[in-house]
């Protein structure tokens, strides 16, 4: 029974391996517009495609960041500068993409610009603080997923949107777990919308990776102005202590982050090349050994887990 077991098992992987392995003919043809190019992720994933031979279009935040960027790649590659909250800046980048695809259409649009702060418990943030992150990480990627989807449906082509394990299991307060809770919800009803013209829906849901996203500096100091700004009863309710252990927390962060970023684009080439792309990719031995299961765990457990690893308030009952 076992050794019949196995075989159904090596099967299964065997199949899918060769179903996953069928590549999309004519790459160098191909238009991929990448948000957030000036470092991480969509830096990287821009060099990695350019390299592959498809026509990148990067989108950076600053003009530095696009220099270096064009600096390092062919002269395929083009940039222009965009920011994700902003609707002119939006709309004068879509029509930059549509100059450059005209009737070919949009191949890959590959939404990956993001921030992490403010983050700290949801006490010690405001309205402003919250709105800070969901304008760039879910609105901003609304926006230009909704601008562009014209040109992605015209080529029956791929968006793939940058969520995250927090996006399936919030360990954290602030804007960032909800933005990405957001993403994925936004991905999951768009994905049923398109496949009616074609067009395929992805998510890279990656753990812990050494970017700007994770970077100690910003959330320890994030945190620091979150807690001046409180009142002297919510300082007191938590103390001193508690904010120590957060700042502490933060600053172990790097240590338990991947700097193999490759796992992650490796992941977003697939989803723009492969002929037969997942709806779901979780790079990161973190996210697909722990965040991912603690996902599908029962709540009551989840929640104590969390409960006996955090820290506590100085006036916790």
């Amino acid at each position: 029974m076992w050794l019949s077991v196995v075989a159904l098992v090596g099967l299964y992987y065997l199949l899918r391996w060769y179903w996953e392995r069928q590549v999309v003919s004519h790459l160098q043809d191909k238009y991929v517009f990448i948000t957030g190019c000036d470092s991480g992720f969509g830096n990287l994933l821009a060099r990695q495609l350019d390299l592959r031979g498809l026509r990148v279009l990067a989108a950076c935040l600053t003009e530095e960041g696009a220099q270096q960027l064009r600096g390092q790649t062919s002269d395929r590659l083009e940039t222009v500068i965009l920011d994700v909250t902003k609707t002119d800046s939006i709309s004068a980048a879509t029509q930059w993409v549509k100059e450059r695809v005209g009737d070919r259409g949009l191949w890959g649009l590959v939404n990956n610009a993001g921030i992490s702060v403010p983050t700290a418990p949801n006490e010690w943030l405001t309205r402003r603080d919250f709105m800070k992150i969901l304008d760039v990480n879910l609105l901003g990627l609304l926006e230009v997923t909704l601008s562009l989807l014209s040109l992605v449906r015209k080529a029956r082509g791929r968006v793939v949107n940058v969520s995250s394990v927090m996006g399936r299991l919030s360990l954290f307060g602030g804007g960032y777990c909800i933005s990405k809770y957001g993403v994925e919800a936004f991905s999951d009803s768009l994905r049923r919308e398109l496949s009616y013209f074609g067009v395929k829906v992805a998510m890279i849901e990656p753990g812990y990776f050494n970017t700007d996203v994770t970077n100690p500096e910003k959330i320890s100091r994030a945190t620091q102005e979150a807690w001046d700004r409180l009142s002297p009863e919510v300082k007191e309710l938590y103390g001193e202590k508690f904010l120590a252990s957060v700042k502490k927390s933060s600053e172990k962060l790097k240590s338990a982050c991947c700097d193999n970023l490759y796992l992650v684009t490796n992941c977003m080439e697939h989803a723009l090349t492969a002929c037969h792309p997942r709806t779901r990719y979780s790079p990161g031995w973190d996210a697909k050994l722990l965040y991912i299961p603690m996902s599908y765990m029962p709540t009551l457990l989840v929640d104590t887990m969390i409960y006996w690893s955090s820290p506590r308030p100085i006036k916790a009952l």
